[in-house]
């Protein structure tokens, strides 16, 4: 498990497997993956129902954090799906992964309300 504690994190997300991705980055990945589940920040994520953590990769500074969340960006689609697929071959939802924390029953709380994606084979 990973604890979501002061670590910098670059992160995926992907509507399906191998469906549209989104690459950001964050110092608090739970809350971040709740945001986008939750659809609280109107954009991209909200609008192409982006709410599965495929991959991510702690970091110790934000600006580390930061420099890798540019490059991937540059990266083709291609490149980034070898890169989930390393890590994550059958594109499951890799928020279990995650400790919650204090804020756990809250957390689970608002995940259990959050759209879950279908896998499809």
């Amino acid at each position: 498990m990973f604890s979501c504690a002061m670590t910098f994190y670059v992160y995926m997300m992907a509507s399906a497997p191998a469906g549209t991705l989104y690459t950001g980055s964050t110092d608090d990945l739970c809350r971040r993956v709740v945001e986008h589940r939750d659809k609280i920040m109107r954009g991209f994520t909200a609008r192409y129902g982006v709410i599965r953590l495929v991959w991510f990769e702690p970091h110790d500074t934000r600006e580390s954090a930061f420099r890798r969340e540019r490059r991937i960006k540059d990266w083709n689609r291609r490149w980034k799906i070898e890169l989930i697929e390393r890590q994550n071959p059958h594109w499951e939802d890799l928020i279990a992964t995650l400790e919650i924390g204090d804020n756990a029953e809250g957390f689970l709380r608002r995940m259990e309300k959050a759209p879950r994606a279908v896998a499809t084979e």
